[in-house]
């Protein structure tokens, strides 16, 4: 899922023309999903230091390492988070990154989300339905449905758009069943045919219309409408164009879907992104749809010689082995079991 975000957000800033040769540059949905990983580490690890987390709050201080790096309200930044000078911050092993402070791209409402940082958490959203609140996101998947409750609380602190944050939790949902989903008996196909991605991206459409307040009607009748259209009508970038007019959040997630249902089989990943990356705003789509696909298809569908070239792969890699590894098993331990790995606090300190 990591990688396959990754790859799409770089195939969609290059509108699907990828060089032919050397690295390739992350975008900077790519570079904010790092650091929603490893915020959600540190707030697990906080979680079971001290008994009690607030993980949003946590998450928060992650997206102001990353503001940082990125020279953005440098002062801002250290006067709020090391105010006693006394440690060393931007602390864990992320923030050592080069590739990470460098600008690849803008995200404006999260910019300005953050630059009000004194203001407080409360008021520092802006009213924007933008898309990174969403793509961002996406790494809460791996949480499960109790970790992606907080995903509208995760988009809330610099989206204040209420369909921003919607798109952003129903599409943690799909991801999840993308993740989750086990692969089909052999036999005859169901009526959602086109191997395990669009089955498992219909089961999660279906489990969001039984979310309760999770999703209204309206919200599940496009996706559901976009998942059909992908059936019957697959890759009609027309359709695309319509379903993911901008670069909001909505959009990402209607583009995305549709895009991934449209090539829902392994060998197609690469063809998914490049038709994904024609949307009026491809970055964003391509990402979902890398993401959806990645989830779905594992690691090993995906094509060694983009892997192999992205700049932040080993990164990515080693964000989604250490989410995996600390929601079974604690390096750290907790506040009353010792833990294995003496170096995993200083990896993820826990606030």
């Amino acid at each position: 899922m990591m990688l396959g975000l990754a790859l799409g957000d770089t195939m969609g800033g290059a509108r699907g023309r990828l060089p032919v040769g050397g690295p390739l540059r992350a975008g900077v949905s790519t570079q904010l999903a790092c650091f929603t990983a490893e915020g959600i580490i540190r707030a697990q690890v906080r979680g079971k230091h001290k008994g009690i987390c607030y993980a949003p709050g946590v998450v928060l201080h992650a997206y102001c390492r990353w503001a940082f790096l990125q020279g953005i309200e440098v002062e801002k930044m250290r006067g709020r988070w090391n105010s006693h000078g006394h440690a060393v911050w931007p602390d864990g092993w992320l923030a050592r990154v080069p590739a990470l402070a460098e600008r690849r791209g803008s995200a404006p409402a999260t910019v300005t989300a953050l630059s009000r940082i004194e203001e407080g958490q409360e008021q520092m959203a802006t009213a924007s339905r933008g898309c990174h609140a969403l793509t961002r996101t996406l790494p809460l998947a791996v949480t499960g449905l109790g970790g992606i409750a907080q995903a509208g609380a995760l988009a809330a602190l610099t989206h204040g758009d209420t369909a921003a944050q919607a798109a952003t939790t129903h599409a943690a949902i799909l991801v999840h069943h993308c993740l989750t989903h086990p692969d089909p008996e052999p036999g005859p196909r169901s009526p959602h045919s086109g191997g395990s991605a669009r089955e498992a991206l219909h089961a999660g459409i279906t489990a969001l219309a039984s979310a309760g307040k999770r999703i209204t009607g309206d919200e599940h009748s496009r996706l559901m409408a976009a998942f059909r259209h992908a059936v019957d009508e697959p890759a009609d970038a027309g359709r695309l164009a319509r379903l993911a007019p901008d670069a909001t959040a909505p959009s990402a997630l209607l583009g995305g879907l549709y895009a991934a249902a449209s090539f829902p089989d392994r060998a197609d990943f690469r063809v998914a992104l490049e038709f994904a990356a024609g949307a009026p705003d491809g970055d964003s789509v391509a990402c979902v749809a890398g993401a959806l696909l990645g989830a779905a298809h594992g690691v090993e569908a995906l094509p060694v010689g983009l892997v192999s070239r992205h700049e932040l792969a080993w990164v990515l890699d080693t964000l989604a082995c250490d989410l995996l590894l600390e929601g079974e098993d604690s390096p750290s331990g907790s506040e009353y079991v010792k833990g294995w790995d003496p170096h995993w606090w200083h990896r993820y300190p826990g606030w």
